[in-house]
């Protein structure tokens, strides 16, 4: 696995692990790839410094904090998976599922005109950018199936 730091048009920057160099272009060029702040998919890579390990994280194993002070756990792609899967589950069973309807839903709550309640639904990249120029709180949130589901 590849991990690149990553900026989207609107200067957001994020990290994304890929499985190879071909892997990330391919996911640039089909549009796959897509910013998780504003959902862009104008995406590239940004600047990274090398990882060398040195006396004081040399030895520290995948779950330990990475040795620099940030106290973030190494974590490896299958636990990143179970995360978001988990993430998942709990907007399944904690949201209300507004459909395509997410963008009209988001705004009415945004202004007043309906019930404050957690919602997640779908919408397009278009309307996304509008919401979030309205000042409404929105993000893009990937459902990944559970294995058992498959």
């Amino acid at each position: 696995m590849i991990k690149y730091a990553l900026i989207c048009d609107k200067q957001h920057e994020f990290d994304g692990w890929f499985d190879s160099i071909s892997g990330f272009e391919t996911q640039c060029e089909t549009g796959a790839l897509s910013c998780p702040i504003c959902a862009s998919t104008k995406v590239q890579r940004g600047i990274m410094a090398p990882s060398v390990p040195t006396k004081s994280n040399s030895k520290l194993g995948p779950d330990e904090p990475d040795g620099l002070g940030t106290g973030v756990a190494k974590l490896e792609p299958e636990k990143i998976l179970q995360m978001m899967q988990k993430i998942g589950r709990h907007v399944e069973q904690t949201h209300d599922y507004v459909g395509d309807k997410f963008a009209d839903e988001a705004r009415a709550i945004y202004y007043g005109e309906t019930e404050q309640r957690d919602i997640y639904g779908e919408t397009s990249l278009t309307q996304a950018e509008e919401l979030i120029e309205e000042g409404v709180g929105v993000m893009p949130l990937a459902l990944v199936p559970d294995k058992a589901k498959n």
